[in-house]
C-alpha cells in the first residue's frame, strides 16, 4: 500500500505521560556521549537552576519515537518501517527536559510529498509536560520508499 496523501495535517491522539527518570537520563547521556556534569550530577544541574539532571537535547526522541510508533502502528498510513528512511531531525525547545518530567508527546503529521513511487512524510511531535506546558517541538521527515514488486 503506498503511503496515504490524504495523511497531511492527520493528528495522532497524546501518548500516555513518560516519566524521565534519573538513570534513563544518566544512561542516554552515556550513550550519546553528553559529558557535561548537569546531564549525570544532581549537585551540578540543581547549581544550574535546575530541579534534577538535565537531558541531552536528543532525548527527545525518546519521547518522539513513542508518537512514531502510532503512525508505523497504523496500516491505512501505507508508512512501513522497513520501507523508511529517517532523513531529517529537528528540536525546538522551551525549556530543557529534566529527571522527574512527566512528558506527553502528540504527532501531527504536517506534509506528505509524493516522489515518483514512494514519499516523503514530515511530522512535528508537540512535547508538553504534566501542566501542559510546551517542553519542545521534534520535526522528523522521514523518505518511505515504495513497494517492492
Amino acid at each position: 500500500m503506498p503511503v496515504d496523501p490524504d495523511l497531511a495535517a492527520r493528528e495522532f491522539p497524546p501518548t500516555e505521560p513518560y516519566l524521565v527518570g534519573r538513570e534513563k537520563v544518566r544512561e542516554f547521556s552515556r550513550a550519546v556521549f553528553a559529558t557535561a556534569p548537569q546531564h549525570t550530577d544532581v549537585a551540578a544541574a540543581r547549581a544550574l537552576g535546575h530541579a534534577d539532571v538535565v537531558a541531552p537535547p536528543t532525548f527527545a526522541m525518546v519521547i518522539a519515537d513513542q508518537t512514531l510508533q502510532q503512525l508505523l502502528a497504523d496500516p491505512s498510513t501505507g508508512v512501513v518501517l522497513e520501507r523508511a528512511l529517517h532523513t531529517d531531525q529537528q528540536f525546538r525547545y522551551s525549556r530543557p527536559i529534566v529527571a522527574g518530567d512527566a512528558l506527553t508527546g502528540k504527532l501531527t503529521v504536517t506534509r506528505v510529498r509524493q516522489m515518483g513511487a514512494g514519499a516523503m512524510v514530515s511530522s512535528e511531535t508537540e512535547v508538553t509536560d504534566a501542566t501542559g506546558a510546551h517542553v519542545v517541538t521534534a520535526a522528523s521527515t522521514l523518505l518511505i520508499g515504495s513497494e517492492a514488486e
